[in-house]
């Protein structure tokens, strides 16, 4: 039970969350961030070299992303298909027996969304809060209902609605035992306003690397939907660094302890290990990307 010191200071938390610090968009500057930084741009101009030299393999690179990201993202948020499954569905069209048909849904859906963005790089379509919404209602494609706790404590289900802000406010157990609140309903629709224009007005300003985690960090604190909010945030934040050509990092499900021990830090005014985080993710992709293109025999 709740005592009248613990709402109090839920409703501490809460209002701090609403307000949305400055801080929040703060450029990150440090000699570790800049190294990283130097070798993700070295790397690109490798990868992009290796692209050029080797045409034929880049429709296969595309393919393997679209798995490795999809399988990781998901797994990310508990989905049980491992990455040999993922590929068979994707490419195959045919499920696994004894695995969640939900699991199969959610692939589906991400790596549509994928393909989607795709689309959204090649037309300069630029960063709106209606593309946000879009790519939401893409990933909850088929989600009648999501998964909640109420205030008694017990699993119930509620009715999703895909590609719109959340009515009901939500927050997730830490692994201390601790509630994490995000952004209260009716301040999402202000937050997602300023975090678009700050988009807009900072995507040429810094590097991409910087710009992208950022973003994803912002939307994952504002959680502005009932679902697919970390898989959504990782799908604006490759579409900015896709727009600004890099190639898009996939957060391994390996890393997640890393990722959510960084995202957790930028919750407690910290956002420089989330950008480095990112960073390293990057470069991991750009170097698994270069041995596959330069693995041909010449």
């Amino acid at each position: 039970m709740n005592t009248p010191k613990d709402k109090e200071t839920d409703n501490a938390n809460q209002e701090r969350v609403n307000k949305a610090p400055a801080g929040l968009y703060a450029v990150p500057e440090s000699p570790e961030l800049s190294s990283l930084l130097a070798l993700a741009d070295t790397l690109h101009e490798r990868l992009q070299a290796a692209k050029e030299a080797n045409p034929d393999l880049w429709p296969t690179i595309v393919s393997k992303l679209r798995v490795d990201w999809t399988y990781n993202s998901n797994t990310i948020e508990g989905s049980t298909l491992s990455r040999g499954e993922t590929h068979f569905f994707l490419t195959e069209g045919l499920t696994v027996e004894g695995k969640p048909l939900k699991d199969f849904t959610d692939a589906q859906s991400h790596a549509e969304a994928i393909d989607y963005l795709h689309d959204v790089v090649a037309n300069k379509r630029p960063i709106t809060e209606g593309l946000i919404k879009e790519f939401n209602a893409l990933l909850l494609s088929g989600v009648k209902h999501t998964e909640a706790v109420n205030a008694q404590g017990q699993r119930v289900k509620k009715k999703a609605h895909p590609g719109e802000y959340k009515k009901q406010p939500n927050h997730v157990v830490q692994a201390d035992g601790s509630l994490h609140w995000y952004v209260e309903p009716l301040q999402v629709p202000e937050q997602m306003e300023a975090l678009v224009n700050w988009l807009a007005d900072n995507i040429d300003q810094h590097h991409p690397i910087i710009v992208a985690a950022l973003v994803h960090y912002n939307l994952v604190r504002i959680h502005g939907f009932d679902d697919g909010n970390g898989r959504g945030a990782r799908i604006i934040m490759n579409l900015i660094l896709m727009k600004q050509g890099l190639f898009p990092a996939v957060i391994r499900t390996e890393k997640k302890r890393l990722y959510l021990e960084a995202l957790k830090q930028a919750d407690s005014g910290d956002i420089s290990p989330f950008v480095q985080f990112v960073a390293s993710e990057l470069i991991q992709t750009q170097e698994k990307v270069i041995a596959d293109l330069e693995s041909k025999p010449q």
